[in-house]
């Protein structure tokens, strides 16, 4: 069964980022969203960030005051083993093809979102499984809140 997008998030620069109810998925990123540090963040191999809503409901529970957007992901999915959700797995959102490239570095900027600022909580060095992950774009599309978020496989 396929996982679904549960928020999408933008923003000037910056976190949070905020919802929106849909957006447009192009080879640069998602529309509305651009990353204050271009040189961490975005780029082709770092278009969309991805972040399990699992998983965040998970660290709300540890006592952590994170939320959907909080840390910066661009699309929030539910409903996905996020263990699957590694380098090389493609994943089908709304119209959009999207291909894992890696775990991403936890920023300073997210230390607010973790009791005693322990931002490394979702780092995937340290706690693997628990950290957002990039996407590179391999196929442009809109997407909305709701859509489905579809594992298909490796690509080769």
């Amino acid at each position: 069964m396929p996982g679904s997008v549960h928020q999408i998030n933008v923003s000037n620069g910056g976190v949070p980022k905020l919802a929106v109810e849909e957006a447009f998925i192009s080879m640069s990123g998602v529309s509305g969203d651009r990353q204050a540090d271009q040189v961490h963040h975005g780029g082709p191999e770092r278009a969309v960030c991805l972040y399990s809503r699992e998983v965040i409901d998970a660290l709300r529970a540890e006592g952590h005051p994170i939320f959907a957007g909080a840390t910066g992901e661009n699309l929030t999915l539910e409903g996905l083993d996020w263990n699957e959700v590694r380098p090389g797995v493609l994943l089908h959102v709304g119209a959009a093809l999207l291909e894992v490239t890696r775990a991403t570095t936890p920023c300073y900027k997210n230390a607010q979102w973790f009791i005693d600022g322990r931002f490394d909580r979702m780092s995937d060095q340290k706690h693997p499984g628990w950290s957002r992950m990039y996407a590179r774009v391999v196929v442009e599309g809109r997407v909305a809140t709701g859509d489905p978020a579809l594992l298909v496989g490796e690509e080769e």
